[in-house]
């Protein structure tokens, strides 16, 4: 049986405008679990199932100790059991840390990243570190040997340059079609920002951005994969923002479809 890893990343210290994804992984587990929902997938995976899902809790940040490696160090320590991961989030800055961690055991990778952002700014309100330039920190130290982003729908001149340096391949929003092949080869890390889907889907984000992705859209997305999909973070979630647990029931639904599509890519 293939077990999927969950873990916690609470951090959103290098978040802009506002902040509050850090309290994201506790509303997300309780809609997870809600009677509420059931707990199988599209796929057919029940996540109920003893030894299915294994929740390893939230990093821990002690006092003096770099975020990203606690981060780092902890993602590593889960993926020891050899079990696909999935990463709570706290803003997307956390994807850095954790595939940093991911890449030791894969030699090969493809980023399959949805937004509504590029997040490759170089700098970010003097921050490197900013949730709105993890991308290009990932692919200046070699995270991933491609980068897929979908959903993108706030492209700059910067962000362009950016793209070509690092040789991006990028769906923007209006390009992206369910028939759109996506042509993956080798192992998959799926990064799904909640703002990827429009506001109507997900309110409860702190970076809305109009135009976006259905629920239905991401969901194709996800289930299009046809490469083992080893790790994955979903993040943004800024439950102060929500309505009515809109999207915390969002959440939990990519949650279970993305467990699921990661059992079928990883049967033996």
């Amino acid at each position: 049986m293939t077990t999927i890893s969950l873990l916690g990343a609470p951090h959103d210290d290098y978040s802009s405008h506002l902040k509050g994804a850090a309290a994201a992984p506790g509303p997300i587990r309780e809609a997870l679990w809600s009677e509420a929902y059931g707990l199988v997938s599209e796929t057919r995976v029940d996540l109920g199932q003893p030894g299915r899902l294994v929740d390893h809790g939230d990093v821990i940040f002690g006092e003096g100790i770099d975020p990203w490696d606690a981060i780092e160090a902890r993602v590593g320590e889960v993926l020891q059991a050899g079990h696909p991961l999935i990463c709570l989030g706290g803003d997307h800055a956390v994807s850095h840390p954790i595939l940093r961690a991911v890449r030791r055991r894969h030699p090969r990778l493809t980023i399959v990243h949805i937004d509504a952002h590029s997040d490759l700014y170089d700098v970010y309100q003097g921050n490197p570190r900013s949730h709105a330039c993890p991308f290009a920190r990932i692919m200046e130290e070699g995270l991933a040997d491609r980068l897929i982003q979908i959903g993108i729908r706030c492209v700059n001149p910067h962000h362009d340059a950016q793209i070509a340096r690092f040789g991006v391949e990028v769906v923007e929003a209006y390009l992206w079609r369910r028939s759109l092949p996506l042509r993956l080869d080798g192992p998959v890390y799926i990064s799904l920002d909640l703002d990827a889907l429009d506001p109507a889907f997900a309110p409860g984000v702190s970076h809305p951005e109009p135009g976006g992705l259905s629920t239905r859209q991401v969901i194709d997305i996800i289930q299009a994969i046809d490469q083992p999909i080893v790790g994955a973070d979903i993040v943004e979630y800024n439950p102060s923002r929500d309505v009515n647990g809109l999207t915390a029931g969002v959440v939990a639904k990519l949650l279970k479809e993305v467990a699921g599509m990661m059992v079928r890519t990883n049967a033996s």
